[in-house]
């Protein structure tokens, strides 16, 4: 019954999304707002129904109804509890409603938080986000129902991948939501200006908000997964260039792109059309993500690939969505018109390279990710494009990237000069090359991308500090607790920023790495550490089995650590996995793996030091909160004479 309910809730909300994406925007044309304002309680509504809906189906998960097949094919009694949880959206149905479930709440959070907003600019905003709800609503009902009932209900189920039994995969997955369906209501924004025909700046302060709590959610999201990656899969990596890595990576950089464009068009009424543009593409290579990972195409532990016929739903769904507002955009883009003029050499000079900068190498990402994927279908040949294209292709925009941004955040609008931006930088060009020094001196073979690496991202964290200080002009470090949050949001992130390009750099440039099969009781060195064997056993979890070794590691004599990487299998889906144990720390980490027993009675253990391998996180985190900070800035919450406007009369159209 509780399963037929989340059905029923399901089906209501799709009806209620098709009157949303109707009535309010004829309303708007209309100018009759009493239609207009109906978008606002249908919003509403329409979360309500999705949570009873995502409510029922965890319900289903958390007591083990194997009558519903999706329990069944992911599920399983002996399953702990926190993973039958994460099991609701460990797959591809779950995974959709929890998708429309994220477009309800956002939608919801549009009209609850957008009353300042023109009637007819919040009335189109909304239509638009529940026509993108209708269109992913169908999908569910129609292609991937999670509420299907099975006939004869079995005892057991097949159980998760035991890959998806993590706590870092259980909240990756809802963060990346949170930042692809984020993109949503950048992408409605943009279509209901079109429709309007009118970008101003208090359009560039609306957008804003938005953008950016997607912008934070994905950086969080990017960042969960990538530690997961980093510590479950034992290959000692934290980035592969993997399809799915990247179909949530370029919607990160477009969105970061979007939002340095929006503050163009807030501060000097310019960019407005590139910055429609980018609005559009955020959201558009967020769909491209989505059919990546559900269409077949590829296979990965990320992907969701059953049925080609998705796939087609989906593409359909991008083709329609960003086709449709790219058509609109061809018509309406002549009319937006820049108002400000600026000089090359100025704040919006490096904001439009800036742009460039993250658009060029987001298009970089997408030949690279698509381009094997393109020459295997219409070709037939097999290609490969790993790390090396990805890291010689992509690196050189960020470097131009990282030497730009502390000049271009502290330029003067309208126009400026680069010798005086330089000036308030010389104590970060003086602590940067110290850094570079000392980077260079402790190098092993004095290696060139730790020193460049650790400098770019000194450049970055100084460089913030400086604007920081130049901020407070004449009124002194006092002025710095009254700065507006948002430039402390600003520093903070673009210093996560620089600490993630040092860690980068230094764990490649140091990493040790040592691979080998070890013997009870026999030390062996791995830099500047000893590892000794001192045995294997059995230990048995709720639902698998586990070979667990007992590494000790000592430096100098002392012991530092007591580490037991696993190999478990997990007899329902009989599929082993790799556990790596990790002596965590600031500078570096000691990565440890057990790999299979050797015929001389043996075992192969992979070892790594990995210096820095924190910052990498830790970098991310700055990012999110960064945006966190700005978030909380009043201005970004407040539309820019939004107060002023005055819902139009009852008949009468709106201007």
């Amino acid at each position: 019954m509780i399963a037929e309910l989340g059905h029923f809730a399901l089906i209501l909300a799709f009806v209620l999304s098709l009157y949303q994406m109707t009535v309010p925007m004829v309303g708007a044309a209309k100018g009759w707002h009493g239609w207009m304002e109906s978008a606002r309680p249908a919003a509403l509504a329409q979360l309500m129904l999705m949570a009873v809906s995502f409510a029922a189906l965890t319900v289903a998960f958390v007591t083990s109804d194997f009558s519903v097949r999706l329990v069944y094919e992911n599920s399983h009694t002996t399953k702990p509890l926190i993973y039958k949880i994460s099991g609701v959206w460990g797959n591809h149905e779950g995974s959709m409603l929890l998708w429309v479930l994220i477009l309800a709440l956002f939608g919801a959070a549009a009209a609850l938080f957008g009353g300042n907003l023109p009637p007819t600019l919040r009335a189109r905003v909304l239509g638009v986000q529940a026509s993108v709800s209708a269109a992913f609503y169908a999908f569910i009902i129609f292609t991937s129902n999670p509420f299907w009932r099975m006939g004869n209900p079995p005892f057991d189920g097949t159980d998760l991948n035991p890959l998806l039994q993590d706590p870092g995969l259980a909240f990756h997955p809802p963060f990346l939501y949170l930042g692809y369906v984020g993109l949503s209501m950048a992408f409605s924004f943009a279509v209901a200006a079109l429709i309007e025909g009118r970008v101003d700046a208090a359009w560039g302060r609306w957008v804003r908000p938005w953008t950016l709590a997607a912008w934070v959610f994905l950086t969080i999201g990017i960042a969960l997964g990538s530690w997961w990656a980093y510590y479950e899969l034992g290959w000692g990596g934290f980035w592969f260039w993997d399809p799915v890595e990247n179909a949530s990576f370029m919607p990160w950089l477009l969105a970061a792109a979007l939002l340095h464009s929006a503050i163009v068009v807030e501060k000097r009424e310019a960019l407005k059309s590139w910055t429609i543009l980018l609005a559009i593409m955020a959201f558009g290579f967020s769909l491209i993500g989505t059919f990546i990972v559900r269409s077949g195409l590829i296979t990965s532990v990320h992907s969701f690939a059953n049925d080609p016929e998705r796939g087609i739903f989906i593409l359909a769904i991008l083709v329609f969505f960003t086709g449709g507002a790219l058509t609109l955009y061809a018509f309406r883009a002549a009319e937006m018109t820049a108002k400000g003029v600026f000089a090359p050499v100025s704040r919006e000079g490096a904001l439009v390279l800036n742009n460039v900068l993250l658009a060029v190498s987001a298009f970089v990402v997408f030949v690279g990710t698509m381009w094997p994927l393109l020459a295997e279908m219409f070709w037939g040949r097999v290609l490969s494009v790993g790390p090396p294209f990805f890291n010689q292709a992509f690196t050189p925009f960020m470097v131009v990237l990282a030497l730009v941004l502390p000049i271009g955040s502290i330029m003067p609008w309208k126009r400026g000069g680069i010798a005086k931006a330089l000036r308030p930088l010389r104590g970060a060009l003086v602590l940067t090359a110290a850094v570079m020094l000392l980077v260079f001196a402790v190098s092993t073979g004095h290696s060139a991308l730790a020193v460049i690496g650790a400098g770019l991202g000194s450049w970055m964290v100084f460089g913030a500090g400086a604007e920081l200080v130049h901020r407070t002009g004449s009124a002194g470090l006092s002025r710095l607790a009254r700065l507006p949050r948002a430039d402390w949001g600003k520093a903070v992130a673009h210093s996560g920023l620089g600490i993630t390009f040092i860690a980068i750099a230094l764990i490649q440039a140091w990493q040790v790495e040592d691979v080998r099969v070890a013997e009870i009781d026999e030390p062996f060195t791995v830099g500047a550490y000893e590892v000794t064997l001192r045995g294997v056993d059995r230990a048995d979890g709720p639902n698998y089995i586990s070979a667990m070794a007992r590494l000790e590691v000592t430096r100098d004599g002392r012991h530092v650590a007591t580490l037991r990487p696993e190999k478990r299998v997990y007899p329902v889906q009989n599929m082993p996995t790799t556990e790596a144990a990790i002596d965590y720390g600031f500078f570096r980490d000691v990565y440890l793996v057990l790999g299979d027993q050797q015929p001389g009675g043996g075992w192969a253990v992979r070892s790594y030091v990995k210096p820095f391998a924190n910052w990498i996180w830790g970098g991310a985190i700055l990012m999110a909160l960064g945006g966190l900070i700005s978030l909380s800035d009043r201005r970004y919450r407040v539309a820019a004479g939004a107060a002023r406007a005055v819902p139009p009369r009852q008949g009468m159209p709106a201007e």
